[in-house]
């Protein structure tokens, strides 16, 4: 120091203080990231509005990863007043917005897409009426998808019938892997913990590996019998089968109905957060020792045909997941899934007819 002069000890005084600052790893990993194209179907209706907030937030893919949101809806001018508002919450990690009614625009490049547009059920429709109805909206989404997305897409279908118009995308989209195909079923998921936490006293956090089995409606076998609470069976911590067998499944079954008559509107709040799981656990997995439900084309697992998208318990790493193997299936419960398989049957067979 005593050879150096004033303009060059301030010189280094300036260099040493700037080395010393921290590195700001979480700035550098932001910029560096390459932004994941997300596709959003039926973005102006009211779960795609509570959803977009918590994939523009970080919510879905980490507080450093940047997306591009596409957005697609029939309703054009709704959609536009929803890319509005998106640009005035300035979101950080929103790095584009692609809004189109042309799905080569909407579908081009896109890494995942969430199926939330549906034709709605109305009243005095049969079921098989919906089915028909959705089978050409999934029949042509599916087909945009193989034309467009990327070719390592994944596809989450949460428009009703799930499971079925999950199939219908698949089958249209034949060139891409059926293991990157799934239907909503985190909801009924999320919900089944949520009863077992309130009726146990427990946390929600506390309650592990519920298992929500087969179809996306009132045939749906949320079942505990694997479960825990506090790493106590669910069985032993609420000692109450009549109500786990009757009460506990029918209100999970019902939830949706139950809101409706509520609230007037369908879930909307936690159906956005159930999708933001659904996708968190794919990208990034599962926690060690857990699993969630989702709705996969199935490998014949459990005695589930072959190539029907059926909720089975699945552990994900390296954004596949894997069916949980080795269950035990008791006669009650091989009862549901009978029956809820049966269900699944009657739909692939009306939505596939040609």
């Amino acid at each position: 120091y005593r050879k150096m002069d004033n303009k060059q000890f301030t010189r280094l005084h300036t260099i040493t203080a700037h080395l010393a600052q921290p590195i700001n790893l979480m700035t550098i990993q932001t910029t560096s990231n390459e932004p994941i194209r997300v596709l959003v179907t039926g973005a102006a209706g009211q779960i795609g509005y509570a959803l977009i907030p918590l994939i523009a937030g970080g919510k879905m893919f980490g507080p450093n990863q940047p997306v591009i949101l596409h957005l697609f809806d029939i309703a054009e001018e709704p959609l536009r007043g929803v890319v509005m508002e998106i640009q005035d919450c300035g979101y950080p990690l929103v790095a584009g917005i692609v809004h189109s009614q042309d799905p080569a625009i909407t579908f081009e490049g896109i890494h995942y897409a969430i199926l939330i547009g549906a034709f709605p059920r109305k009243k005095g429709m049969l079921r098989k009426d919906l089915l028909e109805k959705n089978a050409g909206i999934f029949k042509s989404t599916g087909q945009w998808i193989q034309q467009y997305a990327s070719p390592d897409v994944k596809t989450l279908v949460v428009g009703n019938p799930a499971n079925t118009n999950c199939l219908i995308t698949k089958h249209y989209a034949p060139n891409l892997p059926a293991k990157n195909f799934s239907c909503l079923t985190r909801l009924d998921f999320n919900r089944a913990k949520g009863q077992i936490a309130l009726q146990s006293g427990a946390h929600v956090d506390d309650v592990k590996n519920v298992i929500i089995w087969g179809n996306h409606s009132a045939t749906q076998y949320p079942d505990v019998t694997k479960a825990t609470v506090n790493g106590i069976p669910v069985v032993e911590a609420i000692n109450d089968i009549q109500y786990l067998q009757n009460e506990f499944i029918e209100t999970i079954q019902k939830r949706g109905a139950a809101i409706i008559q509520s609230r007037g509107l369908g879930s909307a709040l936690s159906a956005s957060k159930a999708i933001t799981d659904h996708i968190h656990d794919w990208h990034f997995g599962t926690k060690p020792g857990e699993w969630v439900s989702m709705g996969v084309v199935s490998d014949g697992s459990y005695g589930v045909p072959e190539g029907l998208v059926f909720s089975f318990p699945v552990v994900i790493e390296n954004g596949q997941y894997e069916i949980v193997q080795g269950l035990q299936i008791d006669e009650f419960s091989q009862t549901m899934l009978d029956n809820t398989t049966n269900e699944l049957l009657e739909e692939k067979a009306q939505a596939l007819r040609e």
